[in-house]
């Protein structure tokens, strides 16, 4: 095995039950166009009662039926949003919380040092987050992670990750390692992922590798990086 191997969504994906939430990003192999994906997945009810919505270019998860929401404060929140050339994108209300941060002047690390992992103990879920930053007819990308020290949840520990696109690679960073009960939490470097040229492909593949029970939606979004023009593809399944 070498450490530059790059895995099909269908490898990463297909045997694994509840890797929970996930953040692609990348470049496709043509080297024109960049890359994002971000999906959702639930094991309790109030987790499955969820969609995406777009409007005006941000997603948002919404409940499906509102009659039915347990608790939002976890599960509704802004997934993508855009602040003057940066794409942000990540798996709870801290994409508010980095887009607040570089409209005062910070980075995207920076503006994370404020939050950390979830407060949904045993699991104590970690927060990912990704940013694309379009420059030049090109972009470059970060991804970050904040998690649990410890099993009791007692500090957090972040991790930043910066990334020079390479033509046909994306990095993927999720939520979970597996199922489990606690839900044992993301370990190591984002995991290194093949891109296709079509965002029809790359979208079936995605989707039809998530575990049919779990899975709730997927949003992904190709960036023309000569015309900046986006194609975006949102799939619930929940209708």
């Amino acid at each position: 095995m070498s450490i530059y191997d790059i895995h099909t969504p269908e490898e990463l994906l297909k045997d694994n039950s509840y890797p929970g939430r996930g953040i692609l990003i990348g470049k496709t192999p043509d080297g024109k166009k960049a890359v994002t994906a971000y999906f959702i997945m639930g094991r309790s009810a109030n987790s499955r009662n969820r969609i995406f919505t777009e409007k005006n270019g941000e997603v948002f998860t919404e409940p499906f039926d509102a009659a039915k929401v347990q608790d939002p404060s976890l599960i509704i929140y802004a997934a993508v949003r855009r602040f003057e050339n940066n794409l942000i994108v990540t798996n709870g209300n801290q994409t508010d919380t980095v887009y607040d941060g570089l409209k005062a002047g910070k980075s995207f690390s920076e503006a994370l040092e404020s939050r950390e992992f979830e407060p949904d103990g045993p699991n104590f879920t970690p927060r990912i987050s990704g940013m694309l930053t379009f420059e030049n007819g090109d972009f470059r990308y970060q991804m970050s992670i904040l998690k649990s020290a410890d099993a009791e949840g007692s500090a957090c520990n972040r991790f930043t990750f910066t990334y020079s696109p390479l033509n046909g690679l994306g990095h993927f960073l999720h939520t979970y390692v597996c199922d489990g009960n606690p839900i044992p939490t993301f370990q190591g470097e984002p995991e290194r992922i093949a891109v296709c040229d079509d965002i029809d492909e790359m979208t079936g593949r995605i989707w039809n590798s998530l575990n049919e029970q779990n899975k709730i939606s997927l949003y992904v979004r190709y960036v023309d990086l000569e015309t900046g023009k986006a194609e975006n593809r949102l799939i619930n399944k929940n209708k």
